[in-house]
């Protein structure tokens, strides 16, 4: 078991360095308002994080699971198809979900 001392100072050291990275963005606002680096980062990263879930939801439907991966993939068209038709990321989000919960629950069992 370590020593109490050197348990207090690293819990110390990680509040000090977790207080400093939060308060550092809102310290140097007025530094890095104009930035071309935060105005990239601001165009590019929600469709690089949307890119990064889409792959990430599409790469663990198992495919072995023939109910659950089909319940998956159609609900990955509707999803798709609803944001192409309406625009809004809530709305396809939700219909998304929804669809893949009733195929996979209440659909799907019955025709397969």
């Amino acid at each position: 078991m370590p020593d109490n001392h050197y348990v207090l100072l690293a819990i110390g050291t990680a509040a000090a360095i977790t207080m400093t990275l939060r308060a550092l963005p809102f310290a140097l606002k007025k530094a890095i308002k104009d930035s071309p680096l935060l105005l990239a980062l601001n165009r590019w990263m929600p469709l690089g994080i949307m890119v990064i879930l889409v792959v990430y939801c599409l790469t663990t439907i198992n495919l072995g699971d023939r109910q659950l991966a089909t319940a998956q993939l159609a609900a990955s068209l509707v999803t798709f198809l609803v944001h192409r038709w309406r625009h809004n990321l809530f709305l396809s989000i939700a219909v998304g979900t929804g669809s893949c919960v009733l195929l996979a629950n209440w659909l799907l069992p019955v025709l397969l």
